[in-house]
């Protein structure tokens, strides 16, 4: 029996440990995705307690927690701090498989030096172990970042957000860039209750006024202007699919003002004037030669009273299993038609598509980037120990694996960083039983260029350079 998550945790073989050791356990993090708040960052705070830092706005948990049996209060209620850490503690012990035990536990081991399993018993033990730590300068955000090994860090930021906590991360001196990531969502999602005020606000911040199509266009090009003015080095859209209707500039425009106005629209209308959006978004990011990334298949807010309740991104989504090949193929050769195709990562929350993106990305390679076209690494279900594999796999028996521009935390938590690790060690597995079964050669050179690249230099050369 193996001891439980020791220093060789996921390495089955000796050249897993190898690799791991050598190459990928000591490099930088390019975290080029995730959702940290720059207001947080900047402001620095000292957290309070292990409840503040694991359980506040952590849909993952919650989801779990759910599942165990809590009541709502013990989640987003107003039960107290540590009586919500001792239900995800009961919650934790029953997860066996799910990547919370692991992650939770690396955590713990990585930032406290604990490497007790936390369960019921030793709950308060660890509250008031965790609690205590807390109170020294190595919680803070900041210190957090750099403790993570974090090169660089993109948020996810509205085009109508003013960047303000950005900018004052600059003028602080703060060493780590975090550089703002242009998710337009609003400005698709013209069928969504919020749309007027929103582009009330991008007009706001933008100073066009509009009015219609073009003006929307001219908007969003201001904002990304500036964000590019603020490092930015990629976008990127959620959507649940792409369905390839094209209508004419005069009928985009008139589904626009039907949205300005309140009036109900038809599916091909909303469909229609997505693929506009998507159109014109990605041929202002070539222009720009920023990176667009397409996060494909998510079904959210599935559960009408509770989304009325609580709100969006509260733990209700889940995996869509609409068709993605064809609208995105159609997509993708709109923009090459007119030498307008960004570099672009595609992420898929439906590993039923792994093959379908994998087997995508060869159609539409350029010179431009190694891999200019990227599978993205396992999204949200899918970043399991699985799920990993799952992308890998398909990536490597599909595209070239050795360009992958890898892991991104995904994730609100300024200690959800092991996230890497634990990526780390699944490559590193992997690939290490493919050179244990003879599948590809222990030439040394080869695999340090291979684990460094996917774990951290493709991602700063492809977003950086």
């Amino acid at each position: 029996m193996k001891p439980f998550m020791n220093d060789d945790f996921l390495l089955g073989t000796p050249t897993a440990k190898t690799l791991f050791e050598r190459y990928a356990k000591d490099l930088p993090i390019f975290d080029w995705h995730c959702h940290l708040s720059a207001k947080e960052i900047y402001e620095n705070k000292q957290p309070e307690n292990l409840y503040e830092l694991w359980l506040t706005g952590d849909h993952y948990k919650w989801r779990a927690m759910r599942s165990a049996g809590f009541d709502e209060k013990y989640i987003t209620g107003d039960a107290a701090a540590y009586e919500k850490f001792l239900a995800f503690a009961k919650t934790l012990t029953l997860a066996i498989g799910n990547p919370l035990f692991h992650w939770s536990h690396l955590e713990l081991q990585r930032y406290f030096g604990i490497t007790d399993v936390l369960n019921e018993q030793n709950a308060k033990a660890i509250w008031d172990r965790t609690t205590a730590l807390l109170q020294t300068e190595d919680f803070r955000p900041q210190t957090l970042i750099r403790k993570s090994n974090v090169a660089a860090l993109c948020t996810t930021d509205d085009p109508a957000d003013s960047l303000e906590y950005h900018q004052k991360l600059k003028d602080s001196g703060f060493d780590i860039p975090v550089l703002p990531a242009f998710r337009p969502d609003k400005a698709i999602a013209c069928e969504n209750p919020g749309f007027l005020d929103w582009i009330k606000a991008l007009s706001a911040a933008s100073g066009v006024a509009i009015g219609s199509f073009a003006d929307l266009k001219a908007a969003l090009a201001q904002r990304l202007e500036f964000f590019l003015s603020m490092g930015c080095v990629a976008s990127d859209q959620s959507v649940v699919s792409i369905e390839a209707v094209e209508l004419t500039d005069d009928a985009v425009n008139a589904v626009l003002q039907k949205a300005l106005h309140g009036t109900a629209l038809t599916q091909r209308e909303i469909a229609g004037y997505h693929y506009a959006v998507l159109r014109a978004l990605g041929e202002m990011y070539a222009a720009h030669g920023l990176a667009m990334e397409l996060h494909l298949g998510a079904m959210r807010n599935n559960n009408a009273r509770m989304f009325a309740s609580l709100g969006p991104d509260t733990g209700f989504d889940s995996i869509d299993d609409k068709e993605q090949a064809q609208g995105l193929s159609r997509y993708l050769d709109a923009l090459d038609k007119k030498n307008a195709l960004p570099k672009t990562i595609l992420f898929t929350l439906n590993p039923k598509d792994n093959q379908v993106f994998g087997a995508m990305l060869g159609n539409f390679q350029s010179a431009e980037a190694k891999s200019k076209i990227q599978f993205g690494s396992a999204w949200w279900f899918n970043d399991n120990i699985d799920g990993m594999r799952a992308q890998l796999k398909a990536l490597a028996n599909l595209g070239v694996l050795g360009c992958f521009v890898g892991m991104v935390t995904d994730s609100r938590s300024f200690l959800s960083y092991p996230r890497h690790e634990y990526f780390r060690r699944i490559l590193c597995n992997l690939i290490g039983d493919w050179v244990e079964q003879g599948l590809y050669p222990y030439d040394e050179n080869a695999l340090k260029t291979i684990i460094e690249g996917v774990c951290y230099t493709n991602a700063r050369d492809y977003f950086l350079r």
